[in-house]
């Protein structure tokens, strides 16, 4: 049997909350409890928000809880290093070529703005799905002008990605009705996160990915990646989003519930403690740490890992 490794893949934008280190614990002890490794990247892409400081912040969290990792970080501990996509840019641009050469890449000059106005389709949580306004021989592009910066856009098929998340079962999206061609590399240069995170998992050996069950639909866009790169896909268990009291998701700005609150509030143990409640593997918020909870760990007997959303008590 393959060796399992795991990964956790932060942004360094801002300060870890309660959401990503409860992520992040489900993925460290879904790779320990079954003998694996754990893999640290971290996805500065976005260079305009990313900060080096951030990056060195979420390290700290992850030892200050014991959330040790075996390969990644800053430091580049591992074989495939470097570890932050910001350096990886030549990989990127490889595995780019290769698919040029397919024949399933065309050029975009859309602008977002430009899409919006043509009304194009989107789904209930705004996500615009694009309507091929570029795919050659299909309709004129829009664009300003013709030698306006453009974009590289993957062709999807229409038809049905069909995959089974190890806690939410048998999924299926058809990518040409819920998200249209989608972009691997952006007008200005910047690479998209589902060309990115692929090459990345691919390269880096990861066989399991752990994360929030809002990136469902990113699977499926993966998945088809993988098999036009030639490479294998991992499995995938999409885990429950935190929400606050008025049953928003939690985010970066919900400043009472990151991770530098929460280090003034509660111990380490505390704080593992009460993850493992929510995540339903104890039945009671008791002090722990994340090693005591390996043998505990079973995500497919968790029920509550299935659900949507849990909301922070």
């Amino acid at each position: 049997m393959d060796a399992c490794k795991g990964r956790f893949a932060p942004s360094p934008t801002g300060r870890m909350h309660l959401g990503n280190i409860f992520t992040a614990l489900i993925s460290w002890l879904d790779a320990k409890s079954r003998g694996g490794t754990w893999l640290l990247r971290i996805e500065d892409l976005d260079t305009q928000r990313s900060r080096y400081e951030y990056a060195r912040l979420i390290e700290d969290d992850l030892s200050w809880l014991g959330l040790e990792w075996d390969e990644g970080g800053l430091d580049d501990t591992g074989d495939a290093a470097p570890y932050s996509q910001s350096r990886r840019s030549g990989i990127y641009a490889g595995c780019l070529s290769r698919l040029e050469a397919t024949g399933f890449t065309y050029p975009c000059r859309c602008t977002r703005a430009g899409i919006m106005a043509a009304r194009a389709p989107h789904q209930r949580d705004g996500r615009v799905i694009y309507g091929g306004t570029c795919r050659p021989g299909i309709l004129p592009c829009h664009a300003p002008r013709p030698d306006y910066p453009h974009a590289v856009r993957l062709y999807v098929p229409d038809t049905d990605i069909v995959f089974t998340d190890c806690l939410r079962g048998r999924q299926h999206f058809n990518l040409a009705r819920e998200c249209g061609d989608f972009i691997l590399r952006r007008a200005d240069g910047a690479w998209a996160y589902q060309l990115a995170v692929v090459v990345d998992d691919a390269l880096m050996g990861v066989t399991r990915v752990v994360r929030g069950c809002d990136l469902l639909l990113s699977a499926a866009q993966q998945i088809y990646l993988y098999g036009l790169l030639g490479f294998r896909a991992p499995e995938f268990a999409h885990v429950p989003l935190l929400c606050n009291g008025a049953g928003q998701r939690l985010s970066k700005r919900d400043g009472a519930l990151d991770m530098e609150s929460l280090r003034r509030t509660h111990t380490p143990g505390q704080l593992v403690g009460r993850l493992a409640f929510m995540a339903g593997l104890t039945v009671s918020p008791e002090p722990c740490s994340p090693s005591d909870l390996v043998p505990l760990f079973s995500p497919e007997c968790a029920g509550v890992l299935a659900a949507d959303s849990i909301q922070v008590g």
